[in-house]
């Protein structure tokens, strides 16, 4: 853990390198992932610039599912400074335009469910991101050779709660479209007032959070705040460098608006990236369960993706999940009951994606890549009348991100 240095970067000491090497919040990708940054001293200060846009035309079958052309994007820029021989710290801004690029306040996405558009469950939908996904602050100290203690505060975070989340996870850089297990993994990315401490010790580390549990509200233009009324801790592994795994635990007060009860949320992933010519091959395994206190019910999610190059220019994705739902028929009581008095409350629900993307070489910043995927669903009997039997849907879309010269 020597101090050290890499193209654009200023002579850092560990605790700014550990602080570079972070994703959303504390959280990490495999540090055997070549991360697509750019990275620009800024006088005695080091910046680094990601950022990723998809523009996408969906279609989906079934009476449920909807067609939309809309965009999912996010730019990162983080400042880092050393302090001291053993200090750093470092600013993080994370903007979206999806509340401008995602009319609707929504995309289709088949049996997807979480927070509401118009006063309404969001169900068969996914909603956009807010405008600002990360403010945060934070500040890394090495103890010892092999001991670092880090302080995170965000009006705009990730608690240690989860995997990487989607958006920034290795694995999911080729897939548009949100997971649909995302509730019950790492929904909490953009929560309100997350202060968290965390200790690493050589292949491990250890985090606490406190935050804000309610999800954020339809207004995704500004920035809210809220009571620190909910809690997590996340323990890392880090076997090896092209390895990453977490478990995690926390308790979320009140998270959905129109549901009742908190929700306890348990989850465990294990990551994987391989540099590979044109990329890597970076796969993610992730269990998530919800905990509801109002009904009781333990609703379980498994989720398996992986992305790989092939000769430099083509990308083969894949992603499938399996994730217990309560709430697709939320907002139409009628329905609900009858389902919930003759087949119960719960339906697992398999979602499974195959897609290929083509590179192609139009700027020197922007990595450029046309691609398409499809979706088939697995559903119980119960719910083909209102479903179709075999709803599928599909993504034609253009890929753009940020990387450095080659």
């Amino acid at each position: 853990m020597q101090g050290m240095a890499m193209p654009g970067m200023q002579e850092m000491n560990p605790a700014g390198m550990f602080l570079m090497n972070l994703s959303s919040g504390t959280s990490a990708n495999p540090a055997g992932w070549p991360m697509p940054m750019i990275t620009k001293p800024l006088g005695s200060w080091t910046s680094m610039f990601m950022g990723q846009a998809f523009l996408v035309d969906t279609q989906q079958s079934g009476p449920r599912g909807g067609d939309k052309l809309y965009s999912s994007n996010w730019l990162m820029a983080n400042v880092e400074h050393g302090l001291g021989k053993d200090g750093a710290f470092q600013m993080q801004l994370m903007l979206s335009l999806e509340p401008a690029t995602i009319t609707d306040r929504r995309y289709p996405l088949l049996f997807q469910t979480g927070e509401t558009a118009y006063g309404k469950p969001i169900v068969d939908g996914q909603h956009p991101h807010n405008l600002i996904m990360g403010l945060g602050f934070q500040y890394a100290r090495s103890l010892t050779e092999n001991v670092i203690l880090d302080f995170y505060f965000a009006p705009v975070g990730d608690p240690a709660l989860g995997p990487v989340a989607y958006p920034h996870r290795a694995s999911a850089m080729e897939l548009p479209q949100a997971p649909i297990s995302h509730h019950w993994q790492d929904s909490t990315h953009i929560s309100d007032d997350v202060a968290t401490v965390g200790v690493a010790y050589k292949k491990v580390r250890l985090e606490a959070s406190g935050f804000h549990g309610a999800e954020p509200n339809e207004n995704r233009w500004n920035i809210q705040a809220g009571a620190l009324d909910s809690w997590s801790a996340r323990l890392w592994f880090f076997p090896a460098k092209n390895w990453a795994a977490q478990v995690s635990t926390g308790r979320l007060t009140h998270p959905e608006a129109l549901e009742p009860g908190d929700e306890v949320r348990s989850t465990a992933s294990l990551q994987y990236s391989k540099p590979l010519p044109g990329g890597s091959w970076s796969s993610s395994l992730i269990w998530g369960r919800n905990h509801h206190t109002f009904t009781g019910r333990n609703l379980n999610s498994y989720l398996v993706e992986s992305v790989v190059p092939i000769h430099r220019s083509n990308f083969i994705t894949g992603r499938a999940e399996l994730v217990d739902k309560d709430d697709l028929f939320e907002g139409q009581p009628e329905i609900q009951n009858s389902l919930d008095h003759a087949y119960g409350s719960t339906f697992r629900i398999g979602a499974y994606t195959l897609g290929y993307t083509r590179d192609v070489a139009i700027f020197r910043y922007v990595e450029t890549g046309i691609g398409a995927n499809i979706e088939a669903y697995s559903l119980p009997a119960a719910i083909k009348p209102y479903y179709g039997s075999h709803p599928i849907g599909g993504n034609l879309f253009l890929r753009l991100r940020l990387i450095p010269p080659r």
